[in-house]
């Protein structure tokens, strides 16, 4: 069974305030006698489910090209925040730990309820809080997704999730569509495109259910991906 949790890129989806949105144009039609129907799209890398690169927030920091596919595709734990969590709250460490565990998965996706899935962009949504960002990555965290338009808080110009989950040598994955989704371990299929030169990449996630019996066939290239071979200061990008 599978879950597509993708906010598509679409004129329906409300970008950031002031960001630019999706549109289609043509630059050839076959009414106006062309062999074919030639498209061209105009869009903020942010408009639907897509993956920062490092130099979304850092200048000196990769591109899109540079984001390992890796880590994008694997086992993920889908969890929720409780429904009384007000969007003003932090995610913190003892939230995290009260969702997870005692085990920190490799890559974790959260439904926080604050979505442009439902067609309108949120006033405001729950983010981590800096040092629950810092533990996770050192925990082993590679992946952090929300179903939010970002891991920050709307109104942050530091962003410092995006600098502690990047300066760890971990990876983010936002606008993801988890309101169907219900809470436990999934395949994520979830690779950006290949664009180069770019602060994002757009990104079609899918989650397939986690089935023990095929689970590790499923998983292996996951699993075979070491974190540490990432280190230090985004050597991976190169490689």
């Amino acid at each position: 069974m599978f879950f597509d949790i993708s906010v598509p890129f679409a004129s329906t989806t409300p970008p950031w305030p002031d960001d630019v949105g999706f549109s289609c144009g043509w630059t050839c039609r076959r009414e106006d006698g062309s062999s074919v129907n030639l498209g061209v799209l105009s869009t903020s890398a942010h408009v639907g489910t897509h993956a920062d690169a490092p130099l979304h927030v850092q200048s000196s920091w990769p591109a899109s090209e540079s984001l390992p596919a890796s880590v994008f595709v694997g086992e993920v734990q889908c969890i929720a925040l409780p429904a009384d969590h007000d969007a003003a709250d932090d995610i913190t460490i003892p939230v995290l730990q009260s969702l997870l565990g005692a085990h920190v998965p490799t890559r974790v996706i959260v439904r926080t309820g604050h979505s442009v899935a439902g067609g309108a962009f949120p006033a405001n949504w729950p983010a981590l809080r800096e040092d629950a960002a810092t533990w996770l990555v050192q925990h082993g965290l590679t992946l952090w997704g929300v179903d939010a338009p970002s891991v920050d808080r709307r109104t942050s110009t530091a962003l410092p999730v995006h600098n502690a989950i990047f300066g760890g040598g971990a990876f983010v994955l936002e606008n993801l569509a988890l309101d169907a989704v219900p809470v436990g371990r999934y395949e994520l299929l979830a690779q950006p495109l290949a664009v180069h030169g770019a602060d994002a990449a757009p990104v079609r996630a899918l989650l397939r259910a986690f089935r023990e019996a095929s689970g590790a066939s499923g998983l292996a290239v996951a699993s075979g991906w070491r974190r540490g071979a990432l280190r230090p200061h985004f050597a991976y990008f190169n490689g």
